[in-house]
């Protein structure tokens, strides 16, 4: 998949806003090699199990055959470990916490532009701590700085949870995720944390003498976003005519398309376009002024709105004269979202373009907030569940029942457990499946 510059700038507005907070949370970015030896990868039995059918494996190396094959990297949890084996000696090196910025490989042949590709664009997060207790609050610092950018950046209103045993991380302990709703109601794992507990500690050897001088192996976490999150952008919010972009990571906020018929119209014009243009670049907002004059203006309105741009400024002899402007919203279609008149004075336009971008933000995420819990049935039997699920609703129910319930949930209904959320419902609770006491609710849905 070739990412090109308008994708690629959402991608960067989401680096540019987790950087912060990676930085912030005591974390730095490093870089890990991309080839890893096969053998790095054997170490943590389970996690070789579960990325093995998804393995890109070199052979051959310089024209000659490698004495050991390597993998191009599908996760770094086995090269991190490597290192940090080098890199741990005491209780005073820890906590060690890095992220890096890589792509990834695994072979899943599902191509699915930004969804599911043979490789994507990620961060991965990791961490080495000496306690338990220090890599759980961790794990779940992380899944809530991820809930935080979808709720705030993107607009979209993820359910954070656990994982269920089936969906852990391959080699992870706990699985944290952000689970979002698509607009054909798939969910989508957008973001997960991973408490990985000792299990490549101990594969790997990485260990540490404690302050009472015994040696210990450490705790260790792992999280991850990747490029995937553009794709839930793309299906939380598009509509029929195109892509609808939250204001805070869309690449243009504001275009300024300029209208004029005659040629002596086009001076004046283009002088209160610039104007504009420099007002507000000059407050902060990401503005672009199409003054081509290979297409017309009805074609520009359609192309930006394809686009997803949250606004679109008019501005014709008219309002040159009016000393104002004409504003469309992208989502609001049609005559509704449309005002006239708007003055051109810095003073009052910077404000009204702020406060209309800060209005369009916010409703994106009600909009999708209202969309996702009325998809959402609360089920209390095993035939609710079927019936929400082929309706392409989620499922919502008290569950404790076993591994391998779960996966005749999945053989049946093509449902997985999402997750168990974070907030749970309070009361005494019986699972749906079995008719044992519960002790939480879990999320079932149809997902990519």
């Amino acid at each position: 998949m070739v990412i090109r510059p308008y994708g690629y700038a959402i991608w960067e507005a989401i680096q540019d806003y987790l950087n912060v907070k990676f930085k912030e949370t005591g974390h730095s970015n490093m870089y890990f090699p991309q080839f890893i030896p096969y053998s790095f990868i054997e170490k943590e039995a389970s996690h070789v199990e579960g990325f093995s059918p998804e393995l890109a494996l070199v052979t051959i190396g310089g024209g000659k055959e490698l004495e050991e094959k390597l993998v191009v990297r599908p996760t770094s949890e086995t090269i991190v470990n490597h290192m940090f084996t080098k890199w741990i000696q005491s209780y005073r090196d820890l906590p060690l916490m890095i992220n890096q910025w890589a792509n990834v490989t695994r072979w899943e042949m599902r191509t699915k532009p930004f969804i599911r590709t043979l490789e994507f664009l990620w961060q991965e997060g990791h961490t080495a701590h000496a306690t338990l207790e220090e890599a759980e609050k961790e794990a779940m610092q992380m899944i809530d700085v991820y809930t935080k950018f979808a709720y705030e950046q993107a607009a979209i209103p993820v359910i954070p949870g656990r994982k269920s045993r089936v969906e852990t991380f391959a080699g992870a302990n706990r699985t944290y995720t952000i689970e979002a709703m698509m607009g054909d109601r798939k969910a989508l794992q957008a973001g997960t944390s991973h408490n990985l507990g000792q299990n490549f500690s101990r594969a790997f050897g990485t260990q540490f003498m404690d302050e009472n001088s015994q040696i210990e192996h450490v705790w260790q976490t792992s999280w991850a976003i990747s490029t995937r999150f553009v794709g839930g952008i793309i299906m939380t919010h598009g509509d029929d005519a195109g892509l609808m972009l939250p204001p805070n990571i869309a690449p243009i906020q504001v275009v300024i398309v300029p209208i004029w018929k005659k040629g002596d119209e086009k001076s004046a014009v283009m002088e209160a376009v610039s104007s504009v243009q420099n007002t507000l670049k000059e407050a902060g907002i990401r503005v672009k002024v199409d003054d081509s004059e290979l297409r017309t203006p009805g074609w520009k309105f359609n192309f930006y709105e394809m686009k997803g741009v949250p606004i679109r400024l008019e501005i014709g002899p008219r309002d040159v004269t009016n000393k104002s402007v004409v504003i469309s919203r992208r989502d609001i279609p049609g005559k509704q979202g449309k005002e006239f008149g708007v003055s051109m004075d810095p003073s009052i336009l910077v404000d009204h373009i702020k406060g209309r971008l800060v209005e369009i933000q916010a409703s994106l995420l009600q909009k999708a907030i209202a969309f996702r819990d009325s998809n959402i049935v609360d089920v209390s039997s095993y035939g609710e569940l079927k019936e929400a699920i082929a309706e392409g609703k989620w499922a919502r129910g008290p569950w404790s029942a076993s591994d391998a319930d779960e996966l005749k949930v999945k053989e049946e209904t093509s449902a997985t457990i999402r997750c168990f959320p974070f907030e749970q419902p309070e009361g005494a609770k019986k699972c749906f499946m079995t008719g044992n006491p519960a002790e939480e609710v879990a999320i079932f849905a149809k997902s990519y």
